[in-house]
């Protein structure tokens, strides 16, 4: 990858509240105290990532992703190796952790059979315990949970709906949502993401 690509990734925000690129967060140093030599440990223990440090680093599933071919700065490999070496806040406040399309490609073509979009999704749930959520997945949780729908559609396409003959969208149950919203803790988790 060349310097010119890494100059168009995307932000990324650090517990600390300091902001940079990702071209930063890769070419900074890493300091002694980044690498917590348990993490590894940790994420195997989760089901899906038992067989991450059978990783040898190999690219397959770089290669074969469909979100690395348009991205610049997505590259499970990258995610993977940064698990490896013990680089938690590196890899969880990651934007490009976000990307994963969740289309299971990389784990189906690992020579090692290591659950690449299980391991990423083992990532997200860390850190979205950490309160490390994208303003847009926020956005959209809490939109499900007003509406029942992820995107807010707006008066006129409703209307326009009507006007030319389509059937009204199907309401939701909002008690319903919100009493699993509180039961499973989405709601607490996006409303305590601020």
């Amino acid at each position: 990858m060349t310097d010119t690509k890494l100059e168009k990734t995307s932000k990324i925000n650090t517990p600390e509240g300091n902001s940079g690129t990702l071209k930063n967060l890769i070419n900074s140093p890493i300091k002694a105290d980044e690498f917590d030599p348990h993490f590894k440990h940790e994420i195997s223990k989760i089901h899906g990532g038992e067989k991450l440090k059978q990783c040898f680093q190999c690219g397959t599933c770089t290669s074969d992703c469909p979100i690395a071919r348009f991205s610049d700065s997505y590259r499970p490999r990258h995610l993977i190796r940064m698990v490896l070496l013990g680089l938690k806040k590196r890899v969880l406040t990651s934007d490009t952790l976000w990307l994963c399309a969740a289309c299971f490609t990389c784990t189906d073509r690992c020579p090692q059979n290591v659950e690449v979009a299980s391991v990423i999704r083992i990532l997200r749930n860390a850190a979205i315990k950490q309160m490390l959520i994208p303003p847009i997945f926020k956005e959209l949780g809490l939109n499900i949970l007003k509406g029942g729908i992820a995107y807010r559609i707006p008066e006129l396409r409703l209307k326009k709906r009507e006007q030319i003959g389509l059937p009204p969208l199907p309401k939701c149950n909002l008690d319903a949502l919100k009493k699993l919203g509180d039961a499973t803790g989405f709601s607490k988790t996006l409303l305590g993401a601020d």
